[in-house]
């Protein structure tokens, strides 16, 4: 009895070894759905379960089996590349959040919605026949380059109202189930909306919120946008893809592209098919792979120098080549 208990801990004890000694980068599917942060709880304790460890909550549980973030939040109704970092990996994930983004994006024209995706409410409905493929191509000149944009602030999340004398988005008091409601004098419609990832001061808007501070929209902000075209038009609904760098907001881009074109419009599909050097097609793990020999085998190792962006500037010089990554030819 006591050797069969020996042996069943062994393999468990070196598991949770194996795990806790990873250090690097590597990228997995984010379904449609839950957030980035729920995703990396899911791989958490689909690992931690692997290596032995029992009642792994990794919300819950005080002791920190596994040190692991992730490089930059995806929608919860987007899919595709999250980079996922493990051990001082964590130290690199700061390159994931400047460094260059690829999307293919599916917008909606005519339609506009109050968090700029298909998760919101319709608040605005125009005309959009009148807009042609070589418009729309002539308009997204617009947006490439270096460029100022306002961030979105609101995505489906909670409670809030908007105060006509302060011109600012207030907490509600209170839930109702009809999201158009007077709750005070001053205070004339509340909807069920939240903040986008943005910071005031250090702090996410949506912590300030829950504070009870008053936030105001953010003004807009240098994004670079390396390039962007029209794979398919087919009114309403055209596809765009986009490779951009850090603090770029796809739905922003939409929305504005809509306003141009004498119309509106709203994301009703987003997908990020890169980041950095990860792609959706060669390295990101489905949920079905999210084994500790997977991911062993996907780990991009770091080093203390590696720090690069992949920007499309930089990675004309010296790109790394990842696990099961064939080197690309130079020649055009």
């Amino acid at each position: 009895m006591a050797g069969s208990l020996s042996n069943t801990a062994a393999p468990i004890t070196s598991s949770l070894a194996k795990l806790q000694a990873l250090n690097g980068l590597f990228a997995i599917y984010k379904k449609q759905g839950p957030t980035s942060a729920d995703v990396l709880n899911t791989l958490k304790d689909t690992l931690l379960r692997e290596a032995g460890v029992e009642n792994s909550n990794s919300r819950k549980r005080k002791k920190q089996w596994l040190k692991m973030g992730h490089g930059g939040t995806l929608d919860s109704a987007a899919s595709g590349v999250l980079v996922v970092g493990v051990g001082n990996g964590t130290k690199q994930l700061s390159t994931m959040l400047t460094g260059s983004k690829k999307y293919r994006a599916v917008g909606e024209l005519g339609k506009a919605t109050d968090t700029l995706d298909a998760t919101g409410t319709v608040i605005m409905e125009k005309e959009f026949e009148h807009v042609t493929r070589l418009d729309m191509e002539e308009k997204l000149k617009m947006f490439t380059g270096d460029i100022m944009q306002v961030p979105p602030l609101l995505s489906l999340k909670c409670l809030l109202s908007w105060d006509i004398s302060t011109s600012v988005w207030l907490p509600s008091v209170r839930w109702h189930h009809n999201p158009l409601v007077r709750w005070w004098p001053s205070v004339s419609i509340g909807w069920v909306l939240g903040y986008s990832a943005l910071k005031k001061d250090g702090q996410r808007l949506s912590v300030l919120l829950k504070k009870g501070h008053q936030v105001e929209a953010k003004p807009a902000r240098p994004v670079t946008v390396y390039s962007l075209t029209l794979q398919e038009f087919q009114p309403p609904c055209f596809t765009l893809d986009i490779e951009c760098g850090g603090g770029f907001y796809v739905r922003s881009l939409v929305d504005d592209l809509g306003k141009a074109l004498a119309s509106c419009a709203h994301v009703k599909e987003l997908i990020r098919t890169k980041q950095g050097q990860f792609t959706l097609q060669d390295h990101a793990l489905h949920e079905e792979q999210w084994t500790l020999e997977n991911i062993r085998g996907a780990l991009h190792h770091c080093t203390e120098g590696d720090q690069r962006t992949d920007s499309p500037k930089s990675s004309q010089t010296g790109a790394q080549q990842l696990p099961g990554e064939k080197r690309k030819s130079s020649a055009p």
